[in-house]
């Protein structure tokens, strides 16, 4: 029935009955979108933590160093350190003395420069060099990364006793079950795979094998680390199979570093420690050896450049527009181009520093001065329109109650309206600093992505900043690099959610209601 047929007082709340309808599905459209854009968000940083939580540890190899060498001042360099831990690590793997691949195998497991903190506390203290010393390495990145199951999972299962052990012709080794029937199981499975299998591993009292082929109730393997039980009979000693569920032409690491790393587990030489070089080293080529710390020093300088340049000055613009300044053409002027400016892209301002500071000015690259001053000019537009608007937000009363008092319009606005509007100017200012922190591209034209391995320590110093070495680890080739980059992330988030609950705690603690 149409609202002409209808009484005066049921056309009424007709239409009272729709508008009411009307409002409750704005309020459901509203509660849709917050609730994808919360579900976006909630999806980006549990993608960003979940990469990131692997980052935040790593896996290190313990070598007891017990060469006299040590103790030689002049032996206590990277390589002098370096040679220490392979003597060790061939003693502890003899099998590898006489062929070089095996060689290369077990000198992988950890870089040559992952000696450096070694080598530094040797040389702070040179007299603990005459002690067996436990050397904490850190593992490679590709074996990191397959213990922390960033690569392949490997599952293991048990194969019952072993027999006998015997060595054929060609250097293989057969490995007998206890009982008849003890591999057959096994080889169906094998068969029924067919050339679908992967590469599988043969652990034998404490020893690691490649496994080759079986026949019946014989293993053919070859024997990859660990040391090689005494040929014959293997008083029923386990066997497990452990299935790496990849081939090695698949991955960038060998059986052998596998079987290596599996053994040194088994030893209890491996462990997993918090990566704590992430934030107390700079920059490095090796994923495993790299901080963030260069990057996070090079970003408090660059605030600091930053906020000595942009606070003073937008302040002082802020207040001579707002309070002093007449209303005429050239201050309407002042403010249309003040508002543009909010709204030119960042890599604008890269190319106005690059071309006064650098090329004109002279002053040196890839330094946290430049990238300051820079981001200075980037944010001082936001900062002036913010501070405006927190000193437009006390009311006039104020103002003209000190000016009936007597005090003049300078008085009345340095003792009076400039501390009432102290809370939004920090607001203004904390928020305009998280976005220059989260700047990239000027930076970028500015040459503040060079490789830094040393922290700065002052502003004139080559650095870089966070954002920027994100950008950078990002690029990296190797895989390792992705959950490096997802825990620099992880530090900025930090940096930037800390700066705004600052600012909020700020104008709460402050703020004015009138």
């Amino acid at each position: 029935m149409s609202e002409r047929n209808l009484s005066p007082a049921m056309a009424t709340a007709e239409r009272l009955r729709k508008r009411h309808n009307a409002e409750k599905r704005f309020k459901l459209y509203g509660q849709i979108a917050l609730g994808i854009a919360i579900g976006f968000l909630a999806l980006l940083l549990g993608s960003i933590a979940s990469r990131a939580t692997t980052a935040f540890s790593r896996h290190m190899v313990e070598i007891t160093l017990e060469r006299p060498d040590l103790a030689e001042t002049s032996n206590i360099t990277v390589s002098g350190v370096n040679g220490a831990v392979r003597d060790r690590l061939l003693e502890q793997f003899p099998e590898a003395q006489t062929e070089r691949t095996a060689r290369s195998d077990v000198f992988s497991i950890t870089t040559r420069l992952a000696v450096i903190p070694l080598r530094d506390r040797l040389r702070a203290n040179p007299e603990i060099a005459q002690d067996p010393i436990v050397a904490r390495l850190a593992l490679s990145d590709d074996l990191d990364l397959y213990l922390k199951n960033e690569i392949r999972r490997h599952r293991s299962e048990p194969l019952g006793p072993a027999g006998r052990l015997s060595q054929t012709e060609i250097g293989l080794f057969r490995l007998t079950a206890a009982g008849p029937d003890g591999f057959i199981a096994f080889q169906d499975r094998i068969q029924a795979l067919g050339e679908d299998r992967q590469d599988i591993l043969i652990s034998l009292s404490g020893a690691w094998f490649e496994f080759e082929a079986v026949s019946g109730a014989v293993l053919i393997l070859s024997h990859l680390a660990g040391p090689l039980p005494e040929l014959g009979e293997q008083s029923n000693a386990q066997i497990s199979a452990t299935h790496l569920n990849s081939r090695s032409a698949d991955r960038r690491i060998s059986n052998r570093q596998i079987g290596i790393v599996l053994h040194l587990l088994e030893r209890g030489q491996i462990s997993r420690r918090f990566n704590g070089s992430l934030f107390t080293s700079a920059d490095s080529t090796y994923p495993e050896l790299a901080g963030a710390a260069a990057a996070l020093i090079g970003s408090l300088f660059t605030m600091l450049v930053t906020a000595l340049l942009a606070l003073p000055v937008g302040i002082m613009a802020a207040v001579y527009l707002e309070e002093f300044a007449k209303k005429s053409r050239m201050t309407r002027a002042i403010e249309v181009n003040i508002n543009n400016l909010a709204a030119v892209p960042s890599i604008i301002f890269g190319l106005l520093g690059a071309a006064v500071f650098l090329n004109t000015l002279g002053l040196p690259r890839s330094v946290p001065l430049v990238g300051g001053l820079v981001l200075g000019l980037l944010v001082l537009p936001t900062i002036i329109i913010a501070f405006r608007a927190a000193l437009r937000a006390v009311p006039p009363s104020v103002r003209d109650a000190a000016l009936g008092l007597g005090a003049s319009q300078s008085q009345a606005v340095f003792h009076h309206v400039l501390p009432l509007a102290t809370p939004g100017i920090l607001t203004g200012a904390i928020i305009a600093m998280a976005r220059a922190l989260g700047e990239t591209a000027p930076l970028l034209l500015i040459g503040m992505v060079a490789f830094i391995s040393d922290i700065p320590a002052s502003p004139n110093d080559e650095s870089t900043v966070l954002p920027v070495l994100i950008y950078k680890w990002f690029s990296g080739a190797e895989r390792a690099w992705e959950p490096m980059t997802a825990a620099v992330i992880v530090i900025l988030l930090t940096v930037l959610v800390a700066m705004n609950l600052v600012a909020v705690l700020l104008r709460r603690r402050f703020e004015r209601r009138w």
